[in-house]
């Protein structure tokens, strides 16, 4: 049964809102007693407030977390594996509280905020796992009556920088695999998603992690993160959001030399030959480009399709873009409404600007009536590289399709532009499929099929869809140090 609206009244455990920061194990309010409101993106409605802190509170959480961290890093790795397999355990037992605050400030549908949580959980337990490895590496030493070692030690305190589209799930990512390093960690939530970030916090400290371990810090971006930035006791800071502000963040950083993980923009190709099925890849293209209302780094964004497809691609893709639902997350629509007037304004100028360019609207292409920020799922075919929506990523249901008549323009069209974060191909040829797939110049390939990310894998981009990458087992190398050991017994 559908919910009609999204009410954080009656939550199974009404403690996991919280209207507090979360510094040195302790829920804090602004020293001004100064907030920031959180309101539905649906509806406008007002959700609550969060502590607005000052860069001197910002500054203030660093000592906290370097003299938590000193505890921390010392601590078994198996009592760390311990109490963030009990986090695991609590994020799990919380799904549906957790999914019902992650849609009432999002705004995603609901089924997808549960699909969140799993992914959210499921870092924290790769990491539990992960935090047992042994961290010593016996080298074969090079010189004689000598022993070679290389330990990997935890970098210091981290600090955390995470987006509104995925609240949960890009905090676990990043701070399960800091606290299995034996890391210290500082995180700055969204404005417009705070409340998800301290939920996470309340299941944090039931866990038990030690107080002054993981840290939630509420506000304005600039003002919290810019003393993270400049302080050297800060070592490490991982950040997801736009390729602009990760180019900003880079330069900050370049004082104290931090280690630096940056997941940045998308604007993913969708590769579609003539020899792949075209019910199947309509479908696929359904899902990497409406999931999340298109407010996703990995989203399609242009769809390129092999010429002899071309027109049956554009009407059946068409047809299914405009069976989709738009409405509340809380009714679990296929789409829900955008974060905000910003988002909504620049996927209509994409429109807008295509269409000046030659671009037809085969459905949507402006404002639907279910609520002030949503947007009909829109198809342009006969997009231009020219056009912006070519060279920008969109971030909403705008899908651009765009015809190339040979595998070559087809791969040049796929690689043009500053983005490498994930790209689509789908064709039956084994030997194009190896060949584009070493070819596309992006940090992963997603072969007929959409969905790829998990906690096993590394995540992350080439060019300026960033640095590093986050899952898997090189998730760890962001937040630990190698130190080298040469030992003689004289």
């Amino acid at each position: 049964m559908k919910e009609s609206a999204m009410s954080l009244e009656n939550l199974s455990d009404p403690d996991l809102l919280r209207a507090q920061a979360f510094v040195g194990g302790a829920w804090v309010d602004a020293a001004d007693g100064a907030t920031i409101e959180v309101r539905d993106p649906f509806d406008g409605a007002r959700l609550g407030a969060v502590p607005l802190l000052s860069g001197e509170e910002s500054a203030a959480a660093i000592g906290v977390a370097q003299a938590a961290w000193t505890d921390w890093a010392a601590r078994l790795p198996q009592e760390r594996a311990r109490l963030l397999r009990r986090w695991f355990e609590l994020i799990v037992a919380a799904r549906e509280d957790l999914a019902r605050i992650m849609t009432a400030e999002q705004g995603k549908p609901i089924s997808e905020a549960r699909g969140e949580i799993d992914y959210a959980a499921s870092f924290v337990e790769f990491y539990a796992e992960e935090a047992r490895r042994p961290n010593i590496e016996s080298v074969t030493s090079h010189l004689p009556d000598a022993e070679v070692e290389l330990w990997r030690e935890p970098v210091g305190v981290a600090a955390l920088v995470t987006p509104w589209n995925f609240p949960c799930a890009m905090i676990t990512r990043k701070a399960a695999a800091a606290l299995a390093a034996g890391c210290a960690t500082l995180v700055h939530p969204a404005a417009e998603t705070p409340f998800s970030a301290l939920a996470l916090a309340r299941l944090a400290e039931r866990a038990g992690l030690p107080a002054g371990v993981f840290n939630v810090l509420t506000g304005d971006a600039a003002t919290v993160v810019g003393p993270w930035t400049a302080d050297a006791r800060v070592r490490a800071l991982s950040f997801t959001g736009s390729t602009e502000i990760g180019r900003l963040l880079y330069a900050q950083c370049a004082g104290t030399v931090k280690r630096l993980t940056l997941e940045l923009g998308g604007h993913a190709p969708f590769l579609v030959f003539a020899d792949a099925p075209l019910e199947r890849a309509v479908a696929e293209g359904i899902a990497a480009k409406f999931a999340t209302s298109g407010q996703d780094c990995l989203a399609a964004n242009r769809m390129l399709i092999e010429r002899p497809l071309y027109a049956a691609f554009c009407a059946r893709f068409a047809a299914a873009a405009d069976q989709l639902s738009v409405g509340r997350g809380a009714d679990d629509p296929d789409i829900g409404p955008l974060m905000h007037a910003r988002a909504l304004a620049k996927c209509l100028e994409h429109v807008e600007d295509a269409v000046a360019r030659g671009a037809r609207v085969l459905t949507g292409g402006a404002l639907h009536p279910a609520c002030p920020l949503c947007l009909a799922p829109t198809v342009l075919a006969d997009v231009p590289p020219e056009a912006r929506i070519f060279r920008e990523e969109t971030f909403g249901p705008v899908a651009a399709l765009t015809p190339f008549e040979t595998e070559a323009e087809g791969l040049r069209l796929a690689n043009a532009g500053e983005y490498g974060l994930v790209a689509y191909l789908h064709t039956q040829d084994p030997r194009r499929i190896y060949r584009l797939s070493r070819a596309l110049a992006y940090g992963m390939v997603a072969v007929n099929r959409t969905k790829v990310t998990g906690a096993p894998i590394p995540f992350g981009g080439f060019k300026q869809s960033g640095l590093g990458r986050e899952g898997s087992r090189l998730g760890l190398e962001a937040f630990t140090e190698v130190k080298y050991v040469c030992r003689d017994w004289a």
